[in-house]
């Protein structure tokens, strides 16, 4: 109940601090890349129950001559590279908080394709709200391996107190402002998990 309330009153503190931003980042994904302005996905949450996970739009539409969309290091340009690096995207996931489908610090919701990929240990990242941010966002984000990840999630799933929660958002902000761990090494974006080998 206190986590819910503080992430309410922030979320809503934050969304109205933020509002001007909102519009000026819109304008230049309208300017630069045209409709839609938000990107909608289907993320499982809690419990794996399935939920729409709002992010500003940062890749273009762009496709092949056989109609398939190019590679995302080829669409993922100019103002869009930057509302990522800056981490803007993120911004209309408030909403979500506001909504009580995620949380500000938990395990980030993934592809649902993952879903069955998981072994019995991973699964139990699914015991918490996911969150923006979260324990492996601060320790490498999407420079480290998706082992690592996951067990980072699941040590926080069994540390998760209020004040890792305070200490997770500062380091957050530290991120931010450096633009650190934003892609892997060997892709635009984090590589597809393709499931443990144990």
């Amino acid at each position: 109940m206190a986590k819910r309330l503080f992430d309410t009153i922030l979320a809503l503190c934050l969304i109205v601090l933020f509002s001007p931003i909102y519009i000026v980042v819109s304008l230049l994904i309208l300017w630069k890349m045209g409709q839609p302005i938000l990107f909608k996905q289907q993320r499982p949450g809690l419990h794996g129950k399935i939920f729409g996970i709002y992010k500003f739009r940062t890749m273009t539409n762009e496709r092949d001559s056989e109609g398939a969309l190019l590679p995302d290091e080829q669409r993922l340009i100019g103002v869009g590279k930057f509302i990522r690096s800056t981490s803007l995207d993120e911004l209309p996931q408030l909403f979500n908080v506001l909504r009580g489908e995620m949380s500000f610090v938990g395990p980030r919701p993934l592809l649902i394709e993952y879903l069955p990929l998981y072994n019995e240990r991973q699964k139990k990242r699914h015991d918490l709200k996911p969150g923006i941010t979260g324990w492996a966002q601060v320790n490498g984000r999407n420079a480290i391996s998706w082992e690592q990840k996951f067990e980072y999630d699941l040590w926080y799933v069994e540390h998760q107190s209020f004040w890792l929660d305070i200490k997770i958002l500062w380091m957050t902000f530290l991120k931010v402002i450096h633009r650190s761990d934003i892609s892997s090494s060997t892709s635009a974006t984090m590589e597809k998990f393709r499931g443990s080998k144990e």
